[in-house]
């Protein structure tokens, strides 16, 4: 009996033991996940006191083993006076070496973070670079461009046919890099690619040289970006390409398109590409000058759906218009245009040109360039089918979680940006109800924060000063809640009593009505307002245009 009880006790005890350890392990594993979010997310004191000017990124592949190998060169000016910097690279990648001045500098791993140790205090002003050799087998993505990494595909004729696609997840993946949006590098970067003789590697602004290296079988690709690049937008694409060109006039002169795809499909993209100088054409005319017109402009043919990365936008939207040969809005007008080349184009203004700070703030990026859509659409067709586009994609928002993510931790909000947010900016642009002024706003946006990162503060106060309208509230309502705004009425003869539901604190929006018919601006609150027309109301409808809902009380 002594021995089952005895036995029973050290069972408890070993039990209570595992639970234990279990216990304190989860915990360890949930504070080291948070660090690396944190990490990853926020201007730590060992990102802030450098700024960033150039990268000379090199990098070899290897398709036969999924592998690269290569180095960057880091140059920076100090800001404040530093000793130790972060530099971020994600496992299963690692940096097997780090040099300064000819000689070789301490480093150590956090996860996906290397602190970079200088023997001595870099003082204020100076200007430094370091050179960073790394390598390994990069994360493959399973389904870009959703999921980061490289692809390694074959094309049509069993042609290696590679690309990188990192947003979201970070540069980081596949090349080290000081990878948070705030800080790019303001001379550009170099980046040079290695790949075997037979293909064929086209990456972000000029081609400059193609060197043969004879010995191991390769060519190197030299490519030069001469203006600021946030680190998501810079790529590999690799593949047996052809190039074609050509030059439209612009707002601000010349502009070389270039057009990079697979010897098969040459005929298809010659036809399929006469979209990309519209869409130049269509976009300055609303956005102002393309912004990147030292580095030119390409779309480069990849093996997924595409992407916006700077001067060199992705395309697999397979020749055809629509998005995948589909209408997104339901109203037959998202046939009209190539969706892929429309959307990812017009993140050159918008995610490329005014760039995040905070992966917070994406649907800066988004939220415009999905109005884009309907504003190109505007321009080449007409405005109401423009109008029809936009509202009829509002059946794809979810409002499931907030647009805005969450601060310092690399975490974007809700795929609302998209829908939400363009129906957001629609409606804001029927609140100004003066197109030159709104034209002027987004022109303005993009001069004003020309090549620059901001925050949705900033871009806040930029179009409630232009537009001589407080839209705070607006853009609280719809960026950091999932509430729709419902404007609850009922008539009772001639009058019409309104106000809003579902709103925040201190919600208000003219709302353009047709009472009987007749057009009627209701500056309409969360308090309960009283609108007498001429005659007993027959009808009462809310202008299409305002993303609102209504309720007959």
């Amino acid at each position: 009996m002594s021995y089952k009880i005895t036995c029973s006790v050290l069972a408890f005890s070993f039990f209570a033991l595992s639970s234990s350890t279990n216990c304190f392990g989860q915990e360890d594993s949930e504070k080291q996940l948070l660090r690396q979010t944190s990490l990853r997310g926020s201007i730590t004191p060992e990102r802030a006191w450098w700024d960033l000017k150039h990268y000379h990124l090199s990098v070899s592949l290897d398709p036969k083993n999924k592998s690269l190998s290569g180095s960057n060169v880091v140059s920076f000016t100090a800001i404040e006076a530093g000793d130790k910097l972060q530099i971020d690279l994600q496992e299963p990648l690692k940096i097997t070496r780090v040099s300064y001045e000819n000689r070789e500098l301490q480093f150590k791993r956090e996860g996906n973070v290397y602190w970079i140790t200088f023997p001595n205090k870099i003082e204020k002003g100076a200007k430094h670079k370091i050179l960073i050799e790394y390598g390994g087998t990069p994360v493959e993505s399973k389904n870009p461009p959703w999921s980061g990494g490289v692809s390694w595909k074959k094309d049509d004729k069993d042609n290696d046919f590679i690309a990188t696609a990192c947003q979201g997840i970070g540069a980081s993946i596949w090349w080290p890099c000081k990878d948070h949006g705030y800080d790019e590098p303001d001379n550009g970067m170099k980046i040079s690619v290695t790949v075997p003789e037979n293909l064929t590697a086209v990456s972000n602004g000029r081609l400059k040289k193609t060197e043969s290296n004879t010995e191991g079988k390769t060519k190197t690709f030299h490519w030069e970006v001469t203006q600021p690049i946030n680190n998501y937008c810079v790529n590999l694409n690799i593949g047996n390409y052809v190039n074609f060109s050509e030059k439209v006039m612009g707002e601000a002169g010349e502009l070389d398109l270039d057009y990079w795809v697979l010897k098969s499909d040459r005929e298809k993209a010659a036809m399929q590409f006469v979209e990309a100088p519209r869409v130049i054409k269509a976009f300055e005319y609303w956005f102002g000058k393309y912004p990147f017109y030292e580095d030119s402009y390409k779309l480069v043919q990849v093996p997924y759906l595409g992407m916006e990365h700077q001067s060199s936008v992705t395309y697999g939207n397979g020749f055809k218009n629509g998005y995948r040969g589909r209408d997104l809005s339901g109203t037959g007008v998202g046939m009209k245009f190539d969706f892929i080349i429309v959307h990812e184009s017009g993140h050159e203004w918008f995610g490329n040109n005014i760039s995040m700070k905070d992966a917070a703030d994406m649907w800066i990026h988004e939220s415009f360039t999905n109005y884009s859509e309907n504003l190109f659409v505007e321009y080449f067709f007409t405005q109401k089918e423009a109008e029809d586009y936009v509202i009829g994609c509002r059946k794809n928002v979810r409002n499931d979680t907030p647009i805005i993510g969450t601060y310092n931790q690399n975490k974007s909000g809700s795929g609302d940006m998209y829908y939400k947010g363009g129906n957001m900016l629609h409606t804001i642009r029927h609140i100004i109800d003066n197109d030159i002024k709104w034209r002027s706003i987004l022109r303005g946006l993009n001069s004003t924060f020309y090549h620059k990162t901001v925050t949705t503060q900033q871009i806040e106060d930029y179009i409630s000063k232009e537009s001589g309208i407080d839209l705070s509230k607006v853009f609280d309502q719809y960026l950091r809640t999932t509430k729709i705004p419902k404007l609850v009425f009922h008539t009772d003869g001639k009058k019409v009593a309104y106000r809003f539901d579902n709103v925040v604190d201190g919600f208000s929006m003219p709302l353009k009505v047709l009472v009987n018919g007749k057009l009627t601006v209701l500056n309409a609150t969360d308090s309960k307002k009283t609108f007498e027309a001429e005659k007993d109301v027959k009808s009462f409808d809310v202008d299409r245009n305002f993303y609102i809902d209504t309720m007959i009380e």
